[in-house]
């Protein structure tokens, strides 16, 4: 089989079940914009820092092409995938372990310190998008409220990835103090 199809040359594609759709429609960018992150987390996994998370960063991804899944199938279809409840637990408990190895955050902290620790905030970010596509598709048509809980936990644990990074490399995390970083 052939890569390319030639049948959106014309700015259509074909979600699950059939129905054709411009490229720009809200359904294609918010399984677009999951794709993106899936790329950013694959980034990610090819940092050093990050060895003892592959396994991790792996499951985060094929559940996110779960979701794109999920996202891609007209809402006339039947899904082929159901998201369990067990993947969020997951981002939960992951969340938790880290947590209690940082210091309490009591300030917002500026993005940064190292390349690893600046990835996890930008995929964090795209994450955000993400999940703003699929609530933006939810308002038109529909999408699924386990797509959305699953995204909106992910973001948290990227944050959380990026302090236990930064800490566990001392890359000093630094506090934005509102009137005092000018």
């Amino acid at each position: 089989m052939k890569i390319y199809t030639r049948t959106g040359d014309k700015g259509m594609t074909s979600i699950i079940g059939g129905t054709r759709l411009p490229k720009y429609h809200p359904r294609i960018e918010a399984y677009g914009t999951i794709d993106e992150l899936i790329s950013w987390l694959g980034l990610l996994r090819g940092s050093d820092e990050l060895k003892n998370h592959t396994e991790e960063l792996i499951s985060i991804q094929a559940t996110l092409m779960h979701c794109c899944a999920i996202v891609a199938t007209d809402p006339a279809s039947k899904p082929a995938f159901e998201m369990k409840e067990e993947v969020i637990k997951m981002l939960e408990d992951s969340i938790d372990l880290m947590e209690t190895e940082l210091p309490e955050l009591d300030s917002f902290i500026l993005p940064g310190g190292s390349q690893t620790v600046s990835y996890c905030h930008i995929a964090r970010c795209v994450c955000r998008r993400a999940e703003r596509s699929v609530l933006r598709l939810d308002e038109e048509e529909s999408a699924p409220s386990d797509v959305i809980k699953y995204l909106n936990r992910l973001a948290d644990y990227l944050f959380v990835l990026a302090r236990a990074i930064a800490y566990d490399t001392g890359t000093e995390e630094v506090k934005w103090v509102p009137g005092k970083n000018l």
